[in-house]
């Protein structure tokens, strides 16, 4: 299944396990706790695997583990891929937006909107600074003492980080992130639990299909760039008038296909 890692092989980097290993309510309980420096009564699965997308036509988002507390919302991410420069800020802004549209029901007052955790956990540093955690709010520019106060917090962890800036568990934790196992309790019970993970044939099958699917999309995104290749060459050579057979030959496909995509285009020609 091409690139697609093994069942045996997944660690709590990727995503499918980290996925799995977060619907057990007492780790993603602990790892919020933790990574935010808080203490929370309960924790409650908005939904499995949320995928938010207003009504407009616009993209959709789907989010990792998404839960809510007392009041405030969490969503977290495995985010492994390093993005290009301002992707990662951009992304994490239309997530934002996403919740909130989706949790304001028309009619609702704004004050209504509940404080969200947007957290992101990177195996790369994701500002440079060596930092292990950068949290963000929004704060006046003109004086950094003055909050806006909209109950929004975006949390980069960094499990790269080298300052000493969190807690030995914390540490513990961002070190198995990176694939080191150590005594600490935390760490242990979230290894244990991948372990007993891999040893559940269902979960496995479910990986399996989720793979098989990945590598089908993976498939028809290469299919409808190699077609879009050809219809913007073909295009290309029928606004220069090449003969056919000559479109055909350099954009490697049928003198049919050249002649629909001319009449489709409304470039067709004796």
């Amino acid at each position: 299944m091409g690139n697609i890692k093994p069942w045996e092989e997944l660690t709590i980097q990727d995503d499918y396990m980290f996925k799995l290993v977060m619907r057990r309510k007492h780790i993603c309980k602990t790892m919020i706790e933790k990574i935010l420096n808080i203490k929370l009564t309960d924790i409650r699965y908005i939904d499995e695997e949320k995928t938010v997308k207003p009504k407009y036509e616009s993209k959709g988002v789907r989010l990792d583990v998404y839960v809510e507390g007392s009041d405030e919302i969490f969503e977290i991410e495995m985010q492994v891929r390093q993005p290009e420069s301002g992707e990662l800020a951009k992304r994490v802004r239309y997530y934002q937006a996403m919740i909130d549209s989706e949790r304001l029901a028309a009619g609702q007052k704004y004050k209504t909107l509940p404080p969200t955790y947007i957290i992101f956990i990177c195996p790369f540093d994701p500002f440079g600074q060596s930092r292990h955690i950068y949290t963000f709010r929004n704060l006046c520019v003109e004086d950094a003492g003055l909050e806006l106060d909209d109950k929004t917090t975006k949390v980069f962890v960094n499990s790269k980080g080298t300052a000493d800036d969190v807690a030995p568990d914390v540490r513990a934790f961002l070190d198995y992130v990176n694939g080191v196992i150590s005594d600490d309790a935390f760490v242990r019970e979230i290894d244990d639990e991948i372990v007993r993970v891999k040893q559940i044939e269902q979960e496995r099958v479910g990986y399996m299909t989720y793979a098989m699917k990945i590598e089908e999309e993976r498939e028809l995104a290469e299919e409808k760039g190699r077609l879009d290749k050809t219809v913007s060459v073909v295009t290309n050579m029928l606004k220069k008038h090449y003969p056919y057979a000559e479109i055909s030959e350099m954009a490697e496909t049928t003198e049919e296909e050249v002649i629909r995509i001319a009449k489709k285009a409304g470039l067709a020609y004796a």
